[in-house]
């Protein structure tokens, strides 16, 4: 009973970032799995798909009748982050990984120093109305500030090659590819905080999809374990969204760069150790 509590309480966890930040849940999930639950690795990495996919589900239908998700942006990037990561489970065995992961680390230092600051570089994301009319520009009303937030996809050539390096990321570490794309899009892309995390959570549960089927196929997907999770995914989904209503896109980019930092100190300490 206490193990089904725990499993529902860390699903709502991963639901709860997961959908607030645009990472799926899974960056979250994997590791309590593993070390406080003790459930093998391809098994926890099966049962967070599924759960990425209720984190997915869940959330995206609601923010995007918010308006929040950019479907037109998510379908053109998803394309890229699903090649990336066949590029990258193909490299993984071919490259030194402990040179990779610290580079990547280093990366997510200085992304989540980026972030903190609100990435405000200018632009349009912060709020301000003006977008150009391209075909990929969005809108939505934003309940925290009171104000309609338009805004222009810009530099669109590098946000692509930001999911390519999502997926290849997500092959070759085992993260979910959000921890790069949000960024991109808000960085690169200036596209507002709120909107980058929904759509990325958008695009999670289409790439989750692909790989669960994989899971399920080899029998490593632990259907009980999955399901309670699952569960608590749903409620903590929930939680998140009313949070994202309800705090500023910079507190959104900050609390983002905080997980970050902890992701890029988790992954330099692995580098270190071998």
């Amino acid at each position: 009973m206490a193990t089904i509590a725990g499993l529902l309480l860390a699903g709502a966890a991963a639901g709860v970032f997961g959908t607030l930040l645009g990472l799926g849940g899974g960056v979250f999930l994997i590791p309590l799995l593993v070390l406080v639950f003790h459930i093998p690795m391809h098994s926890a990495v099966g049962a967070s798909l599924i759960a990425v996919i209720a984190s997915s589900s869940a959330g995206a239908s609601k923010t995007i009748a918010l308006g929040f998700v950019n479907m037109r942006l998510g379908m053109s990037l998803e394309t890229m982050t699903v090649m990336g990561a066949l590029c990258g489970a193909w490299l993984a065995p071919h490259l030194p990984a402990r040179l990779l992961i610290a580079l990547f680390a280093a990366i997510l230092f200085v992304l989540s120093g980026l972030l903190w600051r609100g990435g405000r570089s200018g632009g349009n994301a912060d709020g301000a109305s003006g977008a150009k009319g391209g075909v990929l520009d969005g809108e939505y009303f934003d309940p925290a500030s009171g104000k309609t937030v338009s805004y222009s996809v810009e530099r669109l050539p590098a946000a692509i090659g930001a999911s390519l390096a999502a997926g290849i990321a997500s092959g070759l570490f085992g993260i979910g590819g959000g921890v790069v794309k949000v960024p991109a899009l808000r960085l690169l892309s200036r596209v507002p905080m709120k909107a980058a995390a929904a759509t990325s959570t958008f695009m999670l549960g289409v790439t989750a999809a692909s790989s669960a089927v994989l899971y399920l196929g080899r029998g490593d997907v632990p259907l009980a374990v999955a399901g309670t999770v699952a569960l608590g995914v749903l409620f903590g989904s929930e939680a998140g969204l009313r949070l994202s209503r309800k705090l500023s896109d910079l507190t959104v980019a900050r609390i983002f760069a905080v997980v970050m930092l902890g992701i890029a100190v988790q992954m330099m300490r692995r580098a270190l150790a071998g």
